[in-house]
């Protein structure tokens, strides 16, 4: 079963809202001082962590705010200091706080404490599914009476909630129009600065970025064999229904037997929020598993990869930064194009390509790791979508977004700084 869907989300989020009451009024007689506080809903790691490191090296006074005990050993490992965002100490820590960093939602800090700060949303991807108030999805609630009357609700909410967001970076005018749209933020909050979280695909010389992936990757899943190619498999979510791409006892044999006889090996970081097992139905050592209970934040190790197979998620874009070929499989695409929708036309991004199941996708992986042509083909695609994605790629979109808040909180009011 899948662990959360928007309509369950939702429904917790109303029976909340006597507490997101008593917390805005607390908000209103805390004062909030200098301090930056961050959190991340994929843990520590993406675009937040790279914004810590700039403002911390500034002596910004900063902490992070957790959820489990793996979020403070991987804080600890790092010499970040943390506060359990749900304790009163959370609390306080987000009412006082001048900055609050975010990647996901206002629930990666304490959500009851919000409200009054200079919101910084990172986001965490290049939107090509619609997101937010551009998606119906967004304000699903259970089957219940009164169920459309809640979905209006629902919907006032966040919109209400959004308007928090003091600042937002897009990678680009496309992304900046799209994020504007989903979260309904206007006045130029949304800014094309590049993202944080991807800085680490284009900051160094790619050798050095190879070696650094090489290394996280053996050290996260284990030793790779000699001269092996690499494939990521990553399914984005499905609103909390089942993944209808996990591979049959068939699709495995056929999926392994390519691997051992190309030496390759295949990651499968299924969606930490989806439905459904990737686990072969014997064990192989050319599938290995690299979710995100093994790797919170696996941007850092896609200079490792040398093959990306996805259906709908922003990684498609990003992994153009480094010119890798991108395969497609996506059995229900013309359903969650109707259910979620995309910005723009699935085909403009796939060229036509996907596969509707593992039979053609495997064909298509041959394809790649035995003719060159091939391979350089889908790069150079994914290249030239990468590049109408992102402005930026001279590994400073961290100090740019720094740089942005510094200068709106120096010119804001004295009150609101």
């Amino acid at each position: 079963m899948a662990s959360f869907s928007f309509g369950s989300g939702n429904a917790a989020k109303l029976l909340r809202m006597p507490l997101y009451a008593a917390g805005r009024i607390g908000t209103l007689v805390v004062p909030r001082g200098r301090r930056w506080v961050f959190g991340c809903g994929a843990g520590i790691g993406d675009g937040a962590l790279a914004l810590w490191r700039v403002a911390t090296d500034e002596g910004r006074d900063a902490v992070w705010l957790t959820s489990s005990d793996r979020e403070r050993t991987d804080a600890a490992h790092l010499g970040i200091p943390t506060i359990p965002k749900s304790s009163l100490r959370g609390w306080w820590a987000t009412a006082r706080a001048g900055v609050l960093v975010v990647t996901h939602g206002q629930g990666d800090v304490n959500r009851y404490a919000t409200s009054g700060a200079f919101l910084v949303q990172l986001w965490h991807g290049i939107p090509l599914k619609r997101i937010g108030l551009d998606s119906s999805a967004t304000t699903q609630v259970p089957a219940v009476p009164g169920a459309s009357l809640l979905r209006r609700l629902v919907g006032v909410l966040y919109r209400s909630t959004a308007q928090r967001i003091s600042l937002m970076p897009a990678a680009s005018d496309r992304s900046r129009g799209r994020l504007e749209s989903a979260f309904a933020l206007g006045g130029g909050r949304v800014i094309v600065t590049g993202e944080p979280r991807v800085d680490v695909l284009s900051a160094g010389t790619s050798d050095e970025r190879q070696q650094a992936a090489s290394v996280l990757l053996e050290a996260t899943a284990g030793p790779i064999p000699p001269n092996a190619r690499t494939v990521l498999y990553a399914p984005t979510w499905r609103d909390g229904a089942e993944d209808p791409a996990v591979p049959t006892a068939a699709d495995w044999v056929r999926i392994i037997a390519l691997l051992e006889q190309q030496n390759a090996v295949l990651f499968v970081r299924s969606h930490p929020l989806g439905a459904g097992s990737y686990q072969p139905p014997l064990p192989s050592a050319r599938v290995r598993m690299l979710g995100s209970d093994v790797l919170a934040d696996v941007t850092p190790a896609l200079p490792g990869i040398d093959v990306l197979i996805t259906d709908y998620s922003s990684m498609a874009y990003d992994v153009g930064l480094l010119a890798m070929p991108v395969l497609y499989l996506a059995p229900d695409a013309a359903d969650y194009a109707r259910t979620r929708g995309f910005y723009g036309r699935y085909e403009a991004v796939t060229g036509g390509s996907a596969a509707a199941d593992w039979p053609a996708l495997i064909d298509q992986i041959e394809s790649l790791l035995t003719d060159e042509r091939a391979f350089a083909e889908r790069s150079e695609q994914s290249a030239a979508l990468s590049a109408r994605m992102h402005a930026h790629r001279d590994g400073r979109n961290t100090r740019r977004v720094y740089d942005a808040i510094r200068a709106r909180m120096i010119s804001a009011p004295r009150g609101e700084r």
